[in-house]
């Protein structure tokens, strides 16, 4: 929705550990040295929207704030020792060539509680060290950003069922980077095998945005995983940083997944995380007075000087114009011209209880779009 916002907003990060970058986007290195290094470099990302400004094709511009990495040699930083133990519902087997490649998994049942609960706890020492925030924002995000309410049958609905994890879908243009979120998060699948996909990329993008200092998120856990490639969603469905019509699309997009204007301006708030970088992205400038000492990877352009804090500051720089080293992107501008966004870019720039209460309910709503519970819900 959103480099939830979106992420689009999205926004999905890091010089010392090395690490990050990508926000949302999201990574870093941590078993070999080739990971380590791919992961350095893929600093920034957009939360949710596309960022490619140059393409004449819907699916090119769904690029969101995406890591330089090409996805072949992201691929390729997989194959290391933790992703060749094929465990149930695992998503990826190492070739004997060292290439990555989709295998199909059963579907998982409910997600084990207590698993959960340690996995949470991973997660936030993972934060702690890799600063990996915006990408795992992110990766949450394009799992449920698939979602299409028009169509019931699950899982062609889309939405957060865990099918990001597979190749096919990681190849789309808008998921550009998100091989490094998956990167960081193997060990901890792997160590919980009764965690599903899908409940594991939720509960580490409402984890990251708690603690970088945002509000709490009601989430609730039991997603079904699909169980092969052939499940993923075609092409398309995640929103665009440039458009001709910014706040059209912006509708387009989120109206199809059952969100309203006060969803589609909370979500992206999630820009106060993350920054972009022109020569993978094709937006921002490849180094302010805010990112050229990173943490992780230096450079590229962020919305905010604090861009791994959680906070209001999105709106507030926004509506200021007053610093050219922050970034606004036609989907962020907008949401002070359009007049039913501007309604709420106006409260949420003035009272940061009340967009941390809206954004946090739309937070939760949007990750459980589209998924299958199991037990069912009531």
């Amino acid at each position: 929705m959103a480099d939830p916002v979106v992420a689009s907003h999205l926004s999905l990060v890091l010089k010392a550990p090395p690490t990050i970058s990508s926000p949302s986007q999201f990574l870093l290195q941590q078993h070999s040295k080739p990971m380590a290094s791919s992961l350095n470099s893929a600093a920034s990302l957009r939360l949710f929207a596309s960022s490619s400004s140059s393409s004449s094709s819907a699916a090119a511009r769904l690029s969101l704030r995406s890591t330089s990495l090409s996805f072949s040699s992201s691929l390729k930083s997989l194959a290391f020792s933790t992703l060749s133990r094929h465990k149930r519902g695992s998503a990826v087997s190492v070739s004997s060539t060292g290439g990555f490649s989709s295998v199909a998994s059963p579907k998982c049942a409910a997600s084990d509680p207590d698993q959960l609960k340690s996995a949470r706890e991973d997660i936030k020492e993972l934060l702690k060290s890799k600063f990996c925030h915006p990408i795992l924002v992110r990766l949450g995000w394009h799992d449920a950003g698939t979602y299409n309410k028009n169509i019931e049958e699950w899982p062609r609905r889309g939405g957060a069922n865990g099918s990001l994890r597979f190749e096919v879908e990681l190849k789309h243009a808008a998921n550009a980077g998100l091989v490094n979120a998956l990167n960081l998060l193997q060990h901890i699948k792997d160590k919980y095998s009764g965690v599903t996909y899908a409940d594991l990329f939720q509960l580490a993008s409402a984890t990251a945005i708690e603690e970088a200092g945002g509000p709490k998120i009601p989430m609730k856990y039991g997603r079904v995983d699909v169980s092969g490639p052939n499940e993923c969603p075609e092409e398309g469905r995640l929103p665009a940083a440039g458009p001709p019509s910014p706040a059209d699309h912006l509708r387009e997009v989120f109206y199809r997944m059952g969100l309203n204007d006060k969803e589609i301006v909370a979500l992206s708030g999630a820009h106060t995380l993350g920054r972009s970088r022109p020569d993978r992205s094709g937006w921002g400038k490849p180094e302010t007075k805010y990112t050229k000492d990173g943490p992780g990877a230096p450079g590229g352009q962020s919305w905010t000087v604090q861009w791994l804090k959680f906070n209001n500051s999105y709106f507030k720089d926004i509506k200021a114009k007053r610093d050219e080293d922050l970034l606004v992107l036609p989907t962020d501008a907008v949401l002070f011209e359009d007049p039913s966004f501007k309604v709420y870019a106006e409260k949420y720039a003035e009272d940061q209880e009340t967009f941390f209460k809206d954004y946090a309910e739309a937070h939760a709503k949007l990750s459980n779009l589209g998924a299958k519970f199991n037990p069912p819900e009531d």
